[in-house]
C-alpha cells in the first residue's frame, strides 16, 4: 500500500477531519494537523456559523495553497462521531481517486436560467479536460447555496438540464437557528447571494440518495393566496394559512413553532412522487413562510410519519446492497429532521447510526436531489471503496 493510500485511509479516497476550537485559526491549525497537505483535489469545508466567515475561508486557504477549498457555513454538523454544532468538518479527497472542479454563481437575485446553462456546460468541458489526464470513471455533482436566496429551484432547474445524466445532490448553507444570513466559501473568500457547482469525478463506486420518513394523508390544503416571491402562504383553502394548516395537520392546541412544523410538514406531489415542503415561521398576520417555493393553485398534502431511524436504516442497506461497502456518505440533511429527532428523544439514536455508517456533511435549510429542491429530507452521496 502506497502513502496515499495510507494517508487517505486503504480504500476511500478521502480524508476526514473536524476540530471544535473556538477561534478561526486554532480550528484550521487543528484540521491541517490531521488532513494531508499534498496530492489533494479538493478540499470541502462544512462550518459552523459561530466562526467568523471570511477569517476562517482566508486562514484554511492559506494554509493549503494551491488546493481548491470551498464550502458553506451550516445549521449543525454531521462529524465523524456524529451530530454536532459549534465545529467545522473537513474533507480532502485524493488525487489519486478524484479529480473536481468548481464554479460559483454570484448574485443570485439576478440569476437568469441562461447562466446556469452556461455555467454547467462550462464546467463539464473543464471536467472533460482535467480528467483526460488519468482515467475517473464517472462523475457527480453538488451544490451549497445560501440558504435565504430563495433562488434554490430556479439554480437546480437549470443546472440539472445543463448536466445532463451527471448526478446532483447538495444543501443549502445554514446559520443556525437564526436564519439571519449564509455563506458559501471559494477562493480564499466568503459569499452570500451565492451557489457552488462542484463537480467529481472518480473510478470509485458511488450512489447518490434521498430519504425521507413521510407518507401522505387523505387531508388535501390548497393555496389560494400568497406571496410568491418571499415564498409566504396567507389562505389556504381560503382560510388563513395558519390556522387551516393547525386544523388540518391536527395540532390545533398547540402554538406553532419550529418542532410543530418539524413534525408536520406538508408534501407537494411532482411526477408521482411526494416531496416534503417545511414551514420556516409563523407570521404575526397568521401567514406561513415557507423553505420551498411555493405557487397559487399548488395543492398541499398532509403527511403522516414512519420510523425516522428505521427509514435512515433502510436507506443506508439498500445503498450497500448496490454499491458494496461504503467508505463514505457525504450528507446533507434538513435541520427540522434534526429537531424532530430532538422532540421525539431520537437525536442520540440518530447521531449514532450515522457515526456508524460514517456520514460527515451538515444540517441544512433544504436539500437538493436532482432539479428538485426539497425539505425534511436526508441526500447525499455515498462513496464505496477502491477494488483490491
Amino acid at each position: 500500500m502506497g502513502q496515499t493510500d495510507f494517508r487517505f485511509g486503504g480504500a476511500s479516497g478521502v480524508a476526514v477531519a473536524k476540530s471544535k476550537a473556538a477561534g478561526a485559526e486554532q480550528a484550521v491549525a487543528d484540521l491541517a494537523g490531521q488532513l494531508p497537505s499534498d496530492e489533494l483535489a479538493l478540499i470541502l469545508l462544512f462550518v459552523s456559523p459561530s466562526y467568523d466567515p471570511h477569517q476562517f475561508i482566508a486562514e484554511i486557504s492559506r494554509q493549503f495553497d494551491g488546493v481548491p477549498v470551498c464550502g458553506c457555513t451550516t445549521a449543525g454538523e454531521l462529524a465523524p462521531d456524529g451530530w454536532d454544532e459549534n465545529s467545522v468538518v473537513a474533507l480532502a479527497f485524493s488525487r489519486a481517486d478524484f479529480s473536481a472542479v468548481v464554479r460559483p454563481i454570484l448574485n443570485l437575485d439576478s440569476f437568469h436560467v441562461e447562466d446556469g446553462r452556461r455555467i454547467g456546460a462550462e464546467l463539464r468541458q473543464e471536467l472533460l479536460r482535467v480528467s483526460s489526464q488519468v482515467e475517473r470513471g464517472n462523475p457527480f455533482g453538488l451544490v451549497l447555496i445560501d440558504g435565504l436566496c430563495r433562488r434554490e429551484e430556479a439554480v437546480m432547474s437549470a443546472i440539472y438540464a445543463s448536466l445532463d445524466d451527471i448526478p446532483i445532490v447538495g444543501g443549502s448553507a445554514g446559520d443556525g437557528m437564526r436564519f439571519e444570513r449564509t455563506w458559501v466559501f471559494l477562493d480564499g473568500k466568503a459569499y452570500t447571494n451565492a451557489a457552488l457547482l462542484v463537480v467529481l469525478s472518480t473510478s470509485l463506486p458511488f450512489r447518490v440518495f434521498k430519504c425521507d420518513n413521510f407518507e401522505p394523508r387523505p387531508q388535501k390544503m390548497v393555496v389560494t393566496e400568497a406571496d410568491i416571491e418571499n415564498r409566504t402562504v396567507r389562505e389556504l383553502n381560503a382560510e388563513p394559512a395558519a390556522q387551516e394548516y393547525s386544523r388540518v395537520v391536527g395540532i390545533m392546541d398547540a402554538k406553532l413553532d419550529p418542532f410543530s412544523f418539524a413534525s408536520h410538514p406538508v408534501l407537494v406531489r411532482v411526477g408521482g412522487s411526494y416531496y416534503a415542503r417545511s414551514i420556516q415561521r409563523v407570521e404575526p398576520d397568521g401567514s406561513l413562510h415557507f423553505f420551498c417555493a411555493i405557487d397559487e393553485g399548488m395543492v398541499l398534502t398532509a403527511a403522516t410519519s414512519r420510523s425516522l431511524v428505521g427509514t435512515t436504516r433502510e436507506a443506508f442497506a439498500e445503498t450497500r446492497d448496490q454499491i458494496g461497502e461504503v467508505s463514505l456518505y457525504i450528507g446533507f440533511e434538513c435541520l427540522l429532521r434534526r429537531l424532530d429527532a430532538e422532540q421525539h428523544q431520537l437525536a442520540r439514536d440518530m447521531s449514532e447510526l450515522y457515526r456508524q455508517n460514517r456520514v460527515v456533511g451538515f444540517h441544512t435549510y433544504g436539500e437538493q436531489f436532482g432539479s428538485m429542491h426539497v425539505n425534511q429530507t436526508f441526500t447525499g452521496v455515498a462513496i464505496g471503496r477502491r477494488s483490491s
